[in-house]
This record gives C-alpha cells, sequence and structure tokens, in this order.
C-alpha cells in the first residue's frame, strides 16, 4: 500500500463530523481519492456517541482543553446502593450522544439516506408526544386539529385564531403579503397583531421552533419555515409523530455510516490525526496538487482540494447542556394519545421562558429536554437518558438543574432516582450546530462543495451521478462494508 505522502489526493478532508461525514458519502461513489482524517481517535467529531468510560475520557480532554467546541464538563454518578436495586449498568450499555437532533419526516436528509442506499444500515425511531411545563404542571400539546378542539384550557376564540394561523403556516410560502413585511419582527409580535394570540399560544407555538430563545427574541423569517416544517411532518410516517431519531447515537450512527459507505468507495481513514498547516503546494507535472497539507503525524499529503470543519460558518453562541440517566422508564411520557401511534422512543418537555418557580433564579431562556427511552439504544431496559439545552449563560447549568428536579418531581414518583448527571458547555461553531433539530442547510452546503469538488458548468463529473442517488453495489450488502483504516 502507497503511503499517505505518496499517494496523489484528489479530496483531503479534516473532520468526521456530521456534515464532513455526509460529504465523504456524497464523493464515494466520484473515483476520486478520499483520505479523511480526524484529529480524535473516533468518528462523530462534535455529534459523537459514547459509552460510559468514553464519557469519562472524554471529560478529561475538555478539562485539559484539547477540545475546543466543548467546556466546563462537569460529570456527576450515583453510588451503587447497597442491594444494587438503584445503579448504573456497565459502561457499553449506555451510549450517550453529545448532540442530539431530532430529523423531521420532510427533512431531505432522509430522501438522501434513502438514495444514497445507506438507509439499510440504520434503524430510524419515532420522536412523539411533546410536552409543556406551565403553571406548575406537564401538558401535553396538541398534536393536531382533533386535539386543539378538545383542548379545555384554549377558549374558542383562541381555537379560531390558531385554526387560522395552522391554515395560514402550512403554506406560508404562497402568502408572502402576510408575513414578508413582518419578516424580521419577532414572533411574539407577529402572533400578537396578526392572530390575536393570547400568550399562552404564542408560547405553544413558539416552543415547535425550538428555538433557544424567548418569541420575543426569535424572528418571524426563522420561526415560519421551523413550525410548517413540524406541522407538515405530523402523519407522514404514520399517525402520532413527525420525526425520527437514528438508534444507536443519532447524528453520531449517521456519520459512522456514511464514512463506512466512503472507505467502501476507496476512501482512507486515518483516527487520531489532525492538521497543522496548509500551504501552497509546488507544481509538479505528475499530480494537479494546489495544496500541501501538513498532519499532526509528520507526514505530508498533496491534493487538490482540502475540505476542513474550519470552512464551515461561526456563530459565537454557546448551549449549556446536561446528560442525565435516571431509574424510570418513564412509559407515561412515551405513551401516544392518538390512535394507532408507534410508542415513541424519544418525546420533548419545553420549559418556556420564566416558567421554573424558584427563588433567586430568573429563566430569561426556554429549557429543552429531550427524554430517550432504551429503545433508542443508548440505556438498559428499566431507564431513560434526558437531554437538557437551553441558552448558555452563567446560571444555565443552575437552570437545567432546576428543570431536571422539576420534571422529576412533576411525576409524583419517588422510585425515580438520579444516577448519572454530564453537564458542558457547548459553542456553536465550525465543528457543529446548536439546532436540536437537523436543518437542511447542511445538506445545501454539502451539495455545494460535492459541486465545487466534482465539476460543474464545464468540468466534466462522468461517473459521479447526480447528488446522493446511487445505484446498488455489486455484491454487497450491509455486512460486507468494511473501514480502510490505518
Amino acid at each position: 500500500m502507497e503511503s499517505l505522502s505518496d499517494t496523489k489526493w484528489d479530496v483531503v478532508i479534516s473532520g468526521t463530523g456530521l456534515q464532513n461525514s455526509l460529504l465523504a458519502l456524497a464523493l464515494s461513489r466520484s473515483d476520486k481519492k478520499i483520505l479523511h482524517i480526524d484529529q480524535n481517535d473516533y468518528y462523530g467529531d462534535a455529534e459523537a456517541a459514547f459509552s460510559l468510560q468514553e464519557v469519562e475520557e472524554w471529560v478529561e480532554k475538555v478539562r485539559n482543553r484539547t477540545l475546543n467546541t466543548f467546556s466546563n464538563a462537569t460529570l456527576w454518578k450515583t453510588e451503587a446502593e447497597s442491594d444494587g436495586s438503584t445503579q448504573l449498568s456497565f459502561s457499553r450499555a449506555y451510549t450517550l450522544t453529545l448532540s442530539p437532533q431530532i430529523i423531521y419526516a420532510k427533512s431531505n436528509l432522509l430522501t438522501h439516506l434513502v438514495s444514497s442506499k445507506v438507509y439499510r444500515q440504520l434503524e430510524f425511531q419515532a420522536v412523539g408526544n411533546w410536552w409543556i411545563y406551565e403553571q406548575g404542571s406537564l401538558k401535553r400539546l396538541p398534536n393536531g386539529r382533533e386535539d386543539i378542539f378538545q383542548d379545555k384550557s384554549i377558549d374558542n376564540r383562541a381555537k379560531r385564531s390558531l385554526m387560522k394561523f395552522l391554515k395560514f403556516v402550512v403554506n406560508y410560502e404562497n402568502q408572502a403579503e402576510t408575513w414578508e413585511p413582518h419578516a424580521d419582527s419577532n414572533l411574539q409580535e407577529f402572533l400578537s397583531t396578526q392572530f390575536q394570540f393570547p400568550p399562552q399560544l404564542q408560547t405553544v407555538i413558539t416552543a415547535l421552533t425550538l428555538s433557544l430563545d424567548p418569541p420575543n427574541h426569535t424572528t418571524v423569517r426563522w420561526a415560519l419555515p421551523r413550525i410548517a416544517r413540524h406541522l407538515t411532518s405530523i402523519g407522514v410516517f404514520g399517525p402520532g409523530f413527525g420525526a425520527v431519531f437514528p438508534k444507536w447515537g443519532g447524528g453520531a450512527e449517521i456519520a459512522q455510516v456514511a464514512c463506512r459507505a466512503g472507505a467502501v468507495g476507496g476512501g482512507v481513514y486515518v483516527l487520531g490525526t489532525g492538521v497543522r498547516d496548509t500551504i501552497p503546494a509546488e507544481p509538479r507535472p505528475e499530480d494537479e496538487a494546489t495544496l500541501c497539507v501538513s498532519l499532526t503525524n509528520g507526514e505530508r499529503v498533496r491534493t487538490k482540494r482540502f475540505v476542513s470543519s474550519s470552512d464551515l460558518c461561526t456563530s459565537g453562541e454557546f448551549a449549556s447542556k446536561m446528560i442525565a440517566i435516571v431509574s424510570s422508564p418513564l412509559e407515561q411520557i412515551f405513551t401516544s394519545s392518538v390512535e394507532g401511534a408507534p410508542l415513541s422512543a424519544v418525546s420533548v418537555i419545553v420549559f418556556p421562558s420564566n416558567s421554573l418557580d424558584s427563588e433567586n433564579l430568573t429563566q430569561a431562556y426556554p429549557i429543552y429536554i429531550m427524554l430517550h427511552s432504551s429503545e433508542t439504544g443508548e440505556c438498559p431496559t428499566g431507564q431513560s437518558v434526558l437531554y437538557g439545552t437551553t441558552r448558555g449563560t452563567n446560571i444555565s447549568e443552575k437552570t437545567l438543574e432546576v428543570a431536571l428536579d422539576t420534571f422529576i418531581q412533576s411525576l409524583n414518583d419517588p422510585e425515580i432516582k438520579l444516577l448519572y448527571k454530564l453537564t458542558y458547555m457547548h459553542s456553536e461553531g465550525h465543528e457543529s450546530s446548536l439546532d436540536l433539530a437537523f436543518d437542511d442547510q447542511v445538506l445545501h452546503d454539502v451539495q455545494r462543495q460535492w459541486n465545487e469538488i466534482i465539476g460543474s458548468g464545464g468540468e466534466s463529473n462522468e461517473g459521479a451521478g447526480l447528488f446522493m442517488q446511487f445505484e446498488e453495489r455489486n455484491n454487497m450488502n450491509a455486512d460486507d462494508d468494511e473501514d480502510d483504516e490505518y
């Protein structure tokens, strides 16, 4: 086998986060020579998923400041009780993901996972049952027109306003005259002035956007497509749910499957190796390299194109996150109220801003808790994993802890015990997104990069085909995929 330095690379990709891994998948049938590296010794980058032991190793890296995306990691776990009745299981019984994202049924990601044939290596679970915490208790969010009419907490006038808005928002793109003059206004003002929504309904509708900001700081331009995405996705794959979540680690599992496809297509994978620097390559008659990439393992490689996580835009924003494990299957949360709906594996709990009742605590931002059952493959039967997220502030860790305690207390079950808790700060940057749902803009960015690499409008893309639309490989199935890894 040629050394890395002796190979004429078409593309070097640095980072195995979801976006770069999808690019590797898109290029897997292009006959390009691909080198895919990652400074970490695991796949997934900021979307990675870990066992309990791997989480401890990750926490040490965060504390040693070797991971730029994360900071302030703190880990707590319960001591085993004498009778062993309430305790954590063995390390690999858990798969905890750093950046869980639900995928709406209307997302183009699902379409491309099917057209690229990698969907067979993935298993998806239903995301259903959205709850909101208000006035001291959990309340199930309406799941459609029928739920709205049966909800006695909404008066008839508000119901009429809500139905008018729902009819508008699912077709908002064709009603620009209604919303474009207010595109940069906040959602609270828009719902109040244009649809006469009372504050309670404003809060409910904003919850569907998964915005980390309250309604008066969430723009109409940003919110409407997300509300429409939520509503139009319900029922696409069956009654009672509108989103899915990949089993065994969410985006981390998609990243690994995508990288596996890249390896099957001839890509070379090197973990534990990053990039020191890049410089223009000296012209050589034997290749068309434009860059010389210096790797942290001491090798230098020549390539026509270099794709790095640092090529992606940054926002400078932060989210405070928590991963908790509790000693209960939380069945009452996952059971659907919709006839014929599957049992959800993921449910969403929303704590709107200022909904927590705690002395000396101002909850300026909403809090979201994603509940994952053992059906996600992330914990043993009889336990659940809770992923909490809110906008990062100097008190955000405390507000997450109060939200977790409030949620557990609201279930009125003294047998539920907290077994494990990890808190950390996550910065949105070139390696990751703070979105709680997959944003199709990621796919648009991948396709743009793919077009630049394959060539369009003059350069030949013969053999590349259409973007992420592949034929079946001859004599190949999911069990045959093996990584070509140094």
